[in-house]
């Protein structure tokens, strides 16, 4: 099959007053995405998701302009089925012949940021297509699935400290082993921080699992007072504990800790994951298959997460398609056990697809519809679609 086409849909709804939650990114009131679309020749359509932010809003007009304008003309007449060719056509531009002569990269400037977000929706739409062409799920392209089920854990815990326990417990009753709360600098405090954990494991027991995210907002001495704080709650890991930007502070504060350190959603490429590795900054990886290039480079990253020996945990706070591409890859993958499930209020989750996608009794199975599984509510598009 050949491409035909390639649309690029920025995608801006409200999240309703009730579902709404303030954290170190303010009140979050929008949830964005931007929702790649890939038509062949026989008319069959491939979908994938690209993000401008970790959270739930971003600008995506630079991302929608990219596709169409710079990475449409690279795919148009080319074979879905040559998915890792056009990942680095897309990369390396016009020097792709090079690189593919000599083996080695020669990357567009781009190579960083936007430019890796829009291929990354462009790389899980043509997955999406190549399953849909072979009438399997992605995941058996991969390899299989190495579980029939995995745990999910609920993702949300942006509560004070008289009310963080009673919200976790709330997702434990729905059937959740595995909880994880918002720290950082939306405490003002690093003793808020280290008191609300403190509120949340002595009403969660010592059974539930319990991860924290400070999404990057402590320094390195507090992340270190706070590990010290918290020592005695086991911390199943500890989420972007510093800035990104700070890979040496990050490897500091894993080595000041026995807490496992987590973190890769805000990371493009296996390169930069390759770069936490070598320094040994941390233990669990969480690429996030909207960002890091797709599910072709989030498979590099699970492999990577094999050979360190390190877990694999991929970020899923976004829309449905980039949610079953993380978890197509985490189910490819040896080294991830469990997945993230946003609790919090997410419409592109439920409202922008046909399919439903839940949680029974604390675990999710393996996918198993041809591609992603995932087909586009189109009214909730055209209601949705911003312009650019």
């Amino acid at each position: 099959m050949k491409i035909t086409n390639v649309e690029a849909f920025w995608l801006r709804c409200p999240i309703p007053e009730a579902k709404q939650h303030t954290s170190d990114y303010g009140l979050l009131t929008n949830f964005d995405m931007t929702l790649v679309v890939i038509t062949t020749d026989s008319g069959l359509q491939g979908f994938g998701e690209a993000k401008a932010a970790v959270g739930s809003s971003g600008i995506c007009a630079s991302i929608v302009n990219c596709i169409e304008n710079e990475l449409k003309p690279v795919l148009l007449g080319k074979s879905v089925k040559d998915i890792t060719r056009l990942w680095e056509e897309m990369y390396n531009g016009t020097r792709d012949h090079y690189a593919l002569s000599r083996g080695r990269k020669f990357p567009i400037l781009g190579r960083r940021g936007l430019t890796i977000s829009a291929m990354s929706g462009v790389d899980t739409a043509l997955w999406d297509l190549k399953g849909k062409m072979l009438n399997v799920p992605i995941l058996d392209l991969l390899g299989g699935a190495c579980r029939a089920k995995m745990p999910a854990y609920a993702s949300g815990g942006w509560a004070d400290e008289e009310n963080i326990g009673e919200q976790l417990k709330g997702y434990v009753s729905k059937g959740f082993k595995g909880v994880k709360m918002r720290v950082g600098v939306m405490d003002d405090t690093v003793q808020k921080s280290i008191n609300r954990v403190k509120a949340a494991r002595a009403a969660l027991g010592p059974d539930i699992k319990l991860m924290v995210d400070a999404h990057g907002t402590f320094s390195v001495p507090e992340a270190k007072q706070f590990c010290r704080g918290v020592e005695d709650c086991n911390v199943y890991w500890f989420e972007e504990p510093i800035s990104p930007d700070n890979r040496k502070g990050t490897a500091e504060v894993r080595a000041s800790t026995h807490i496992p350190i987590a973190a890769g959603e805000s990371e493009f490429t296996s390169f930069d994951i390759h770069d936490l590795l070598q320094i040994r900054a941390i233990d669990v990886i969480q690429p996030d298959a909207a960002i890091i290039g797709g599910i072709s480079e989030a498979m590099r990253v699970s492999h990577l997460a094999s050979v360190h020996q390190v877990e694999l945990a991929p970020h899923c706070w976004g829309s449905a398609f980039s949610f079953m591409a993380g978890l197509t890859v985490a189910f490819a993958s040896a080294s991830a056990t469990i997945i993230e499930f946003s609790l919090g209020g997410n419409p592109m989750m439920y409202e922008l697809v046909n399919e439903q996608i839940s949680v029974i009794n604390g675990e999710i199975s393996a996918p198993s519809a041809p591609g992603l599984g995932l087909t586009p509510n189109w009214d909730f598009v055209k209601q949705f679609k911003q312009s650019v």
